[in-house]
């Protein structure tokens, strides 16, 4: 099959005399390009997935470690300052114990994901901006994902006794205007939260790719990603 051959350009703009270069172009074939950000996604979804679904991985990481959310914290402050500090340590280290396990049910659905990507959608992903790739997987995976964790979490959460005593307290806060809705609930707010780690983590590996391709040791991240 005769591969076809497209042109991506990238333009920045030249007002008030800007001197920045107007124009990169570069000749890459629809096979390279779909196979690079292929590449680039399965590699952010490997990297993601392993770093944060095992134990600790959200729990001893300050970028995606899960705490009580706005008056809750504050409450918590509160709680610690009369002795009860343990009780709060049970329940943060709960959440995070549910995101971790959650994490790993993501791998299928992000390889599936991967596998469906079009010429299309890999044309426009090459000169996207630096988190082009991680924003087409949430696009794509942030709602089934979010079914997927809800009942891993569930389960994990009513191991400990404390997650029907946050529900109570934040129910009544977010009735008070407090708290955010989708906050209110330990179940739903974890949920959110492991997603949001996993889509950070995503991109983090996709602005590792895109800045030094070289470094990742792939042929096919080097050609498509190097500028």
């Amino acid at each position: 099959m005769q591969r076809r051959k497209f042109t991506s350009v990238v333009l920045t703009s030249t007002a008030a005399g800007l001197s920045t270069p107007w124009a990169l172009a570069f000749d890459l074939s629809e096979t390279d390009a779909a196979s690079g950000v292929r590449a680039a996604l399965e590699r952010g979804a490997e990297a993601a997935v392993s770093l944060l679904g095992r134990a600790d991985g959200f729990l001893s990481n300050p970028q995606v470690r899960i705490g009580l959310p706005g008056v809750l914290k504050d409450a918590a402050r509160l709680l610690r300052a009369t002795g009860q500090g343990r009780r709060i340590d049970e329940l943060e280290t709960a959440m995070n114990r549910a995101a971790e396990a959650a994490v790993p049910e993501a791998r299928t659905l992000l390889v599936s994901t991967v596998k469906r990507l079009s010429v299309e959608d890999a044309k426009r992903l090459v000169t996207g901006g630096d988190n082009s790739v991680t924003q087409f997987f949430a696009d794509k995976t942030r709602e089934p994902l979010s079914q997927k964790f809800l009942p891993i979490v569930t389960r994990a959460t009513q191991r400990v006794s404390l997650a029907a005593k946050y529900n109570a307290v934040a129910s009544k806060a977010s009735g008070l205007g407090l708290l955010r809705g989708q906050d209110a609930n330990i179940e739903s707010y974890v949920t959110g939260k492991a997603l949001d780690g996993l889509f950070l983590m995503i991109g983090e590996e996709e602005r590792k790719i895109r800045q030094d391709p070289v470094g990742t040791g792939s042929a096919i991240l080097k050609r498509v990603f190097a500028r």
